[in-house]
């Protein structure tokens, strides 16, 4: 590996926040004070997305003492990641970037810092992040979904790299799983349990714990996330899972609810959080 090359940008995009820093590849380490995070308005115009996120890209890169070159990106799906043409549409984020050339829009913004740009799927970043990070290659397969904004699943292989497993738009009870699994699911059921809005499941869990409504929603959310788990592994004929996602901070409370269906699942959770997205990011240049 070139010298230059040593060091990756890499970020991580979700549905309200980019993180980004540099990687060092040679131990897959984040390098000290070389990590930006801000909130991102997924709902504004494309323009305004676009100089959002290369703003948090610049402050990375003038943080950085080596020269950069490179920018992986971890990445929400559905997205076309070989072209850099987002396909995101009516899931509550990035819908004005629905059929835009991300690539050209980034580097427009980033005129100053010209960078070659690849883009992995975010749930295979985490899970390839989570599997160099922590050694866990000592497995066959392992599987990694992510749960937020969005629903990500993802495979790794002993020798392969991690794959979208893509199970996001599979078609569940009325809708798809997506509909029953991510932030917007804890909103919408709460609302109609309670006639109250709320910003998301950490409102919930600091304001709302005490109330009958949060048992409903638990007991509910565990039944969905056992019918992904089993159809997920019954795909791929694999019981370990790593999940990560803003939701899974709630895993435990989640599980209690129903302890016994989740004891045939071998379930961790991300050691390293977004970082893992953002090393697995750097990944995809190797």
């Amino acid at each position: 590996m070139s010298r230059v090359n040593q060091y990756i940008l890499a970020t991580d995009i979700g549905g309200s926040h980019i993180t980004s820093a540099i990687v060092n590849t040679e131990d897959w380490s984040i390098v000290a004070d070389c990590v930006t995070r801000n909130r991102v308005d997924s709902s504004s115009d494309a323009k305004s997305i676009f100089q959002s996120w290369a703003s948090n890209l610049k402050e990375t890169i003038h943080k950085s003492p080596h020269k950069i070159s490179q920018l992986g990106i971890a990445m929400p799906g559905p997205f076309d990641y070989d072209n850099g043409i987002s396909l995101m549409h009516n899931q509550d984020k990035y819908d004005s970037l629905y059929q835009l050339d991300t690539t050209v829009g980034l580097q427009e913004t980033l005129k100053d810092h010209p960078l070659e740009i690849r883009y992995i799927n975010d749930a295979a970043a985490f899970l390839q992040g989570e599997v160099f990070a922590s050694k866990l290659d000592n497995n066959d397969i392992i599987l990694g979904i992510t749960l937020g904004t969005g629903l990500g699943s993802a495979v790794w292989r002993k020798g392969e790299k991690a794959f979208d497993a893509d199970l996001w738009n599979t078609p569940y009870r009325s809708s798809i799983f997506e509909e029953y699994m991510v932030t917007r699911w804890f909103t919408r059921r709460f609302e109609e349990l309670t006639g109250n809005n709320v910003d998301g499941l950490k409102e919930i869990l600091q304001n709302h714990r005490e109330e009958a409504a949060f048992d409903t929603l638990m007991t509910e959310y565990s039944e969905q996330l056992l019918d992904f788990l089993g159809f997920f592994s019954e795909k791929y004929k694999c019981r370990q899972f790593i999940i990560g996602g803003n939701i899974a901070k709630a895993l435990d409370i989640i599980i209690s609810y129903n302890p016994k269906g989740f004891e045939p699942y071998t379930i961790g959770t991300s050691n390293l959080d977004e970082k893992a997205a953002i090393i697995g990011a750097a990944s995809i240049f190797q």
